[in-house]
C-alpha cells in the first residue's frame, strides 16, 4: 500500500488512456470490416494493446479510491472490467476502461483552476519600484525595498508596497481593498496602500512596509489558504453508486449462490455495468456548461452547478454587484436665496475641468434638465480647499463638509445634517450656497431578485458584505429588502464571514471586485459579477458576464436542470439496471442479451443528458416589473 501515495501524484492517466482507447476501437472496427480471422486474433490485438496499458492505472486509481474509503460507481465497473477479461470478452473490457478514464478525464479539466487564480494575482503587481535618492530616481526590484525608502509612483501605475504620501496630489483607486467605487484622494500624509491604481500625478511616498508584508501580498496568502481549504469535488455518480454497487455485487452472488451458474452471475454483472454513471452524467454537465454559455454565463468549475441547488445562505459585495457602481446625483439642498437650478448650472461649470467621479454625475444631472452651463474661468483646485473658479463674476468653490469646517468654519451652522451617502458642499464668494447629495444607483432588478431568492430557491438567509460606510450599506439594504448587514469589511474579514456562515449552511458568494476574491474561493460557490477583473473571475465557479441579477436566476434555475437531470440519468438508469438484473437472474437474460439491454439503457441515459443541451430557453420567476424603488433624481 505504500505505493499509494506516488499513484495519486500520476495525474495524466485518464487522458492518454482515454486516447489509447478511442484508437484501438477504431482499429478494431477497422480491422474486422478487412475480415482479418478471429483464430489468429488479428482484430483482437488493439484491444489487447489498450487493455494491457489501461487495466493497470484503472484498477489502481479504483483501489486507491477504496483504500480512502470511497466506494462508489468505479468499484462496480471494476469488477466487470476484471470479469469481462476472465471470460475474453474483450470489447466489453475495453470500452469500460474507457468509459472510466473519459469520466476522470473531464472531471480534472474542470478542477484545473488554482494555479489560475494565484498567477492573475501575481500579474497585477509591480517588479519593479522606483526609489528615489536625493535627485537620483533608480529603478529597483520591489523585493530590495526598505521600510523608509522614498519612492515615485507614476501616473496609471500600481504602488509597489504599503506607504505614506511625502510629496504631491491626486487620486488612487483602492477599490480592489475597500469596495468603494470612487478614487481616493491623495495628500501629503494621506495613507497608500499596495495594489492601488495611481491617477494622473507623480506621488512620491515612503515606504512603510516591506514587498513581503504590504496589504496586497496579505490578500495573495489569504488566496492561497483559500485554495487550499477549498473542498474537493465529489462527482454525483458516486453519490449514487455508494448504494448501487454493493446491492449489484450482492445480487449477482446470491443469483450465482442459488442457481450454480456462472453464466447468470456474469449476466448480472454485465447488465449492472454503471455506464449511465460514467458517462450520462459528464454529459448532463457539459450540457448545463453549454446551455449557460448561451446565457452569457461562464462556469469555470462545473461543482458549483452541483452545489447551487444546496445552497442556503446568500452573500452579496454591495458595489458593482447589487448596484451599479456608479454615483448619481440623488439630491440638492440650497441655502436660501438660491434655487437648484443655480447650484447645479455653477457646479457643472466647474466640473467640466474635473476627473472626480462626482463631477459626471453633476455634469449629467445638468443635461438631464437641459440647464445652459456657462464657461468657468480661473478654474483651480488648490490641495485641502477642493475646486474653485469664476462662474458669471462670482467665485464658487466646491468642496467637502471637512474642508468646509478646516477653512471656513463660520458656515458650517448652515449645513444641514449629515446623510448616507455622498455629498459636496457649493459656496458661493464663500458664503454657503448648497449642498449636494450622492448615491451609488441600486439594480433596477434588485428586490424582485431578492425578495424571490427566498420562495423560489430555498434561501433562508441573505446578507449584504461590503467594505463600504455602514450608512450607505443599511440604506441599501433597506431598499431591497435584506436584513443582515456587515459593512466596512477588509478581504480578510470578509473571508472569516464567509467560512463562518460556509460552517453553518452552504453558501452563494456574489461580487465584482478584487477585494471579493478570498471571499468568492472560500464559499460553497462564488458567482463573479462581470469580467473587470482576472482575478476575480478566476477566484468563482461561475462569471456573469451581462451585468443583471436575471443571469444569477438563470444561473439558478440551470443548475436546478442540472441536478435534476443528473438525477434522472443515474437514479433513472439505476432503476431500469435494476429490473434488468432481475431479469439476468432468472434467466431471461444470457450475458450478450444483457449487454445489448445495458446500451440500450446507457442509450437512453445519454439523449436524456444531451436534452439539456437543447433546451430552447431558461424561464427566470423573478417579476418582469422591477418593484424596486428607483434612487430619485435631483430636480
Amino acid at each position: 500500500m505504500k505505493h499509494f501515495k506516488h499513484f495519486k501524484h500520476f495525474s495524466q492517466w485518464p487522458e492518454w488512456i482515454t486516447g489509447v482507447c478511442m484508437a484501438s476501437l477504431v482499429a478494431y472496427v477497422v480491422l474486422r470490416a478487412w475480415g482479418l480471422s478471429a483464430a489468429v486474433g488479428g482484430w483482437s490485438l488493439p484491444l489487447l494493446l489498450a487493455i494491457g496499458l489501461g487495466i493497470g492505472p484503472v484498477t489502481w486509481s479504483v483501489l486507491y479510491q477504496i483504500r480512502r474509503r470511497e466506494f462508489g460507481a468505479d468499484v462496480l465497473a471494476l469488477v466487470a472490467m476484471l470479469t469481462s477479461l476472465l471470460l475474453g470478452e474483450l470489447l466489453a473490457c475495453t470500452l469500460i476502461i474507457l468509459m472510466m478514464a473519459g469520466g476522470r478525464t473531464l472531471e480534472q479539466f474542470a478542477l484545473r483552476k488554482a494555479s489560475g487564480v494565484l498567477a492573475a494575482l501575481a500579474k497585477r503587481m509591480p517588479h519593479i519600484a522606483h526609489r528615489k535618492l536625493g535627485e537620483q530616481v533608480e529603478d529597483v526590484s520591489v523585493d530590495t525595498v526598505n521600510i523608509g525608502d522614498h519612492l515615485l509612483v507614476f501616473p496609471h501605475e500600481t504602488a509597489p508596497v504599503d506607504g505614506t504620501v511625502i510629496d504631491g496630489y491626486g487620486t488612487m483607486d483602492e477599490s480592489f481593498l475597500t469596495g468603494e467605487p470612487y478614487h481616493v484622494d491623495k495628500a501629503p500624509g494621506a495613507a497608500v496602500l499596495s495594489g492601488a491604481v495611481n491617477g494622473e500625478s507623480v506621488l512620491a511616498i515612503r515606504a512603510d512596509k516591506q514587498a513581503v508584508d504590504s496589504r496586497f501580498a496579505q490578500i495573495v496568502r489569504v488566496m492561497q489558504d483559500a485554495e487550499l481549504k477549498r473542498p474537493a469535488m465529489r462527482r454525483l455518480g458516486d453519490q449514487v453508486g455508494a448504494w448501487f454497487t454493493p446491492l449489484a455485487l450482492a445480487t449477482a452472488l446470491l443469483t450465482w449462490a442459488l442457481t450454480g451458474s456462472a453464466l447468470r452471475f456474469l449476466a448480472v454483472l454485465v447488465v449492472a455495468t454503471p455506464c449511465p454513471l460514467l458517462i450520462a452524467v459528464p454529459i448532463t454537465i457539459i450540457s448545463a456548461i453549454s446551455l449557460a454559455a448561451k446565457r452569457g454565463i461562464i462556469i469555470r468549475d462545473p461543482v458549483v452547478l452541483e452545489r447551487l441547488p444546496t445552497c442556503r445562505t446568500a452573500i452579496f459585495d454591495k458595489t458593482g454587484t447589487l448596484t451599479y457602481g456608479r454615483p448619481t446625483l440623488t439630491d440638492v439642498v440650497p441655502a436660501p436665496a438660491f434655487d437648484n437650478a443655480t447650484l447645479l448650472r455653477a457646479a457643472a461649470s466647474l466640473e467640466r475641468y474635473s476627473k472626480h467621479p462626482l463631477a459626471s454625475a453633476i455634469l449629467e444631472a445638468a443635461r438631464h434638465h437641459g440647464l445652459v452651463v456657462p464657461t468657468a474661468t480661473s478654474v483651480s483646485e488648490k490641495p485641502g480647499q477642493g475646486l474653485s473658479g469664476l462662474v458669471d463674476t462670482c467665485r464658487w468653490h466646491l468642496t467637502s463638509r471637512n474642508k468646509l469646517a478646516r477653512h471656513w468654519p463660520q458656515q458650517v451652522a448652515q449645513l444641514p445634517p449629515t446623510q448616507a451617502g455622498l455629498e459636496c458642499v457649493l459656496l458661493r464668494d464663500e458664503c454657503y450656497a448648497g449642498l449636494f447629495r450622492f448615491r451609488d444607483v441600486p439594480r433596477a432588478e434588485g428586490h424582485s431578485f431578492i425578495d424571490h431568492l427566498g420562495p423560489a430557491h430555498l434561501f433562508g438567509k441573505v446578507m449584504i458584505v461590503s467594505g463600504d460606510r455602514a450608512p450607505e450599506v443599511a440604506y441599501l439594504a433597506k431598499l431591497l429588502g435584506i436584513e443582515v448587514t456587515l459593512a466596512e469589511q477588509s478581504p480578510e474579514q470578509k473571508l472569516a464571514i464567509v467560512r463562518a456562515e460556509t460552517a453553518v449552511a452552504p453558501t452563494m458568494y456574489m461580487g465584482d471586485g478584487i477585494n471579493d476574491a478570498p471571499a468568492l474561493a472560500a464559499a460553497t460557490v462564488g458567482v463573479a459579477f462581470g469580467q473587470h477583473s482576472n482575478i476575480t473571475s478566476e477566484a468563482a465557479g461561475a462569471v456573469i458576464l451581462d451585468n443583471t441579477l436575471v443571469k444569477v436566476d438563470e444561473l439558478l434555475h440551470i443548475s436546478f436542470l442540472l441536478r435534476q437531470t443528473a438525477l434522472q440519468c443515474a437514479v433513472g438508469g439505476m432503476l431500469l439496471s435494476l429490473v434488468a438484473m432481475g431479469l439476468a437472474a432468472f434467466g431471461y437474460l444470457s450475458p450478450v442479451q444483457g449487454a445489448l439491454v445495458q446500451e440500450g439503457i446507457d442509450l437512453l441515459a445519454v439523449l436524456n443528458a444531451l436534452r439539456l443541451a437543447w433546451q430552447p430557453q431558461v424561464f427566470t420567476d423573478m417579476p418582469a416589473v422591477p418593484t424596486v424603488p428607483t434612487v430619485p433624481t435631483a430636480e
